[in-house]
């Protein structure tokens, strides 16, 4: 029986291919505006997996100073065609978001060319708070004749759909928390959703003919600001379909400053937290809906449109881990899908740090005109020393390249960190990335000897003739004294179940595994504490995470010590100087450590003696780091054999 998600559907005129949509995601990978060659590798190879549906977001259609696509100019039409040609040849439909900043845009770019650029910052500082309550109706006639404009040029590079942006200016005008104004775009709903609707009948006049899909962006009672409120919603959907809208893609405002609301990190959420939502909208109006947030695999793609609550299902985070959603289910191998983890690392995170789209669990995101996986010229016998996922990976990329690849891991099971990474609170989705490597190397053929371990001499008598070290690394114990005490205990070893704690624990590092070392120990009833010897504590988590996990601290209690350098491990007590050098005594039952990692040792010198490459790979190469190296350096190193 075909899956639901790779049924047609007719939307505006439209036949599109499928139900699956990729929705409109800041990349980061246009050059000052334009489109660029990443832009078309990241959009193409997503059409090429079988995406029905590409919506490119935040295309302004003035020159702002927003990192995302520009089409303010008829010079720019050439490389939306191109890029519309490109993902057309695989018969998916592309669509462009047009969108306007929440600050004037244009009496920015005036400082910026008056080079006044502290004026520029108090006064963008100043818009972003104000600009919805002081802008003209005179100036917004204006926009919307530019958005008018902006969609003619999508025209006329043939793109397929128009989606109006519902957040930011447009969302912020909607919403009883941002529109304070008295005239005729304030107040009442009809008021508020005024200079929507105009939008929205401007652009259907300008471009009779193409789809025009509406992005409602719905301020629930827990989140969000710039959008219209929830109670609201189902009627202003119902007057824009009178005034031409196609279909409707349903999301969560934003406009609160933390990502968190519209893309949320694991266990922030619940899974299809906005399905109901879209579902109150289908049942009201009479054009297709998409809905959006945290569907992670097929079966529940599948099941968001056979219960009626949308047409079309969007899928940002989880396309970008594996583009192939389309072909995979097409050929009845929905289980090869890589699912997304929903950490934020390479994705949200990176495009807040402005960097560009990425993927922590797939090397090629954002890579995709420099990364793939290519026949070797040469067929090799590999071993795979290590079963963490940087070995995974690469034994996956070898084996599928054509090289004969055995992987040995010293333990019975295979996924190394991941297997203790799932455990803190809200981390357990960080078993699905283990579950999908296992699978993955399983089904490219890899051979597997579990429980094993081999030295340089052993796999040169084997015959191997390449080596990839992908042992990892180990909790690192300093010589601190006091660290041999029978209450002193390793982070990684309590989070595996190997040693137990109880009452008031002392968690000594305050990087990501001491952290969530704490908040695992304090929803178990300990009384915590974090001593780190830098200034900040959790430096290294996820923008989107820090809330949350500083919350949970707040409400178990857990103390921070920051800028605190440890001197002693006493049987009842942490002692510290802090950064003024006084002495500072902190009382504990338990000392658990969490002060990085170090790389285990591989004496490779038998296999180099003969002339046999050995690689080192992830953790294993000098430097502990986290899941992006250890899949980036696999992947890399398994493509170079």
């Amino acid at each position: 029986m075909e899956n639901v998600i790779l049924q047609p559907i007719e939307v505006g005129g439209q036949t599109f291919k499928n139900r699956i949509m990729f929705p409109p995601l800041t990349t980061g990978y246009e050059k000052n505006g334009m489109i660029s060659e990443q832009d078309m590798g990241f959009y193409t190879r997503l059409a090429k997996g079988g995406v029905g549906y590409i919506v490119m977001g935040d295309v302004a259609p003035i020159n702002s100073f927003s990192p995302t696509p520009k089409l303010f100019d008829d010079s720019q039409i050439p490389a939306f065609k191109a890029l519309a040609d490109s993902v057309h040849a695989y018969g998916t439909k592309l669509g462009v978001q047009l969108f306007h900043p929440e600050y004037d845009v244009d009496a920015i770019n005036s400082l910026f060319m008056q080079k006044k650029f502290d004026e520029m910052r108090q006064r963008l500082h100043h818009d972003m708070m104000f600009f919805t309550d002081e802008v003209s109706e005179e100036m917004l006639m204006a926009i919307i004749e530019k958005m008018c404009a902006c969609a003619v040029r999508a025209q006329k590079a043939g793109v397929d759909v128009i989606q109006i942006h519902g957040d930011r200016l447009n969302g912020c005008l909607c919403s009883t928390r941002m529109n304070h104004r008295t005239d005729k775009f304030g107040g009442s709903l009809e008021n508020r959703v005024r200079f929507a609707r105009m939008l929205t009948r401007a652009i259907r006049k300008a471009v009779p003919d193409m789809v025009i899909d509406y992005k409602l962006s719905i301020v629930t009672p827990q989140r969000g600001k710039g959008g219209i409120d929830e109670a609201d919603a189902v009627q202003f959907a119902q007057w824009l379909v009178e005034d031409g809208v196609d279909m409707f893609h349903v999301a969560q405002a934003n406009h609160t400053g933390n990502m968190a609301d519209t893309i949320p990190p694991m266990g922030v959420q619940p899974y299809g937290f906005f399905v109901k939502i879209a579902g109150d909208i289908k049942k009201a109006v009479n054009v297709p809906v998409s809905a959006v947030g945290r569907i992670v695999d097929a079966d529940m793609a599948a099941r968001v449109i056979e219960s009626g609550m949308a047409d079309i299902v969007a899928m940002g985070r989880p396309l970008l881990a594996d583009p192939d959603w389309g072909t995979k289910i097409a050929a009845g191998k929905a289980c090869d899908i890589r699912r997304c983890i929903s950490c934020n690392k390479g994705c949200t995170d990176a495009i807040q740090n402005r960097q560009f789209l990425s993927c922590v669990l797939n090397a090629e995101n954002g890579y995709e005109n420099t990364r793939s996986i290519q026949p070797a010229a040469q067929k090799k016998k590999i071993a795979v020393l290590g079963g963490g996922p940087a070995g995974l990976e690469a034994a996956r990329v070898a084996a599928l390249r054509g090289h004969d690849v055995t992987l040995f891991e010293k333990t019975t099971s295979l996924g190394g960190q991941l297997n203790i990474a799932c455990v803190p609170p809200r981390k357990e989705e960080m078993r699905r990335a283990a579950q999908d490597l296992i699978h993955a190397v399983c089904n490219a053929g890899v051979h597997l000897c579990m429980g094993q371990t081999r030295t340089a001499e052993q796999l040169k008598d084997a015959g191997f003739e390449a080596v990839i070290n992908a042992v990892g690394a180990h909790s690192a114990a300093p010589r601190i004294p006091g660290i041999d005490s029978v209450n002193v205990a390793d982070a990684w070893k309590v989070l595996a179940g190997e040693q137990q704690v109880y009452g008031t624990v002392a968690v000594i590092g305050g990087g990501m595994v001491g952290c969530e070392t704490a908040e695992y120990l304090a929803a178990r009833g300990c009384k915590v504490s974090v001593i780190e010897m830098m200034d900040k504590i959790a430096a290294g988590e996820s923008v989107t995470i820090l809330p949350t996990l500083l919350e949970n601290y707040k409400t178990y209690g857990v103390e921070q010590y920051p800028s605190h350098k440890v001197k002693e491990f006493r049987m009842d007590a942490v002692v510290c100087e802090n950064k003024d050098g006084a002495e500072v005594t902190i009382p504990c039952d338990y000392i658990v450590l969490a002060m990085g990692a170090r790389s285990n040792e591989f004496d490779a010198a038998a296999l180099e003696a003969a002339g046999i490459p050995v690689y080192s790979i992830g953790d294993a190469a000098g430097k502990a780091a986290d899941i992006s190296n250890a899949i980036r350096t696999g992947y890399d190193t398994a493509c170079q054999l």
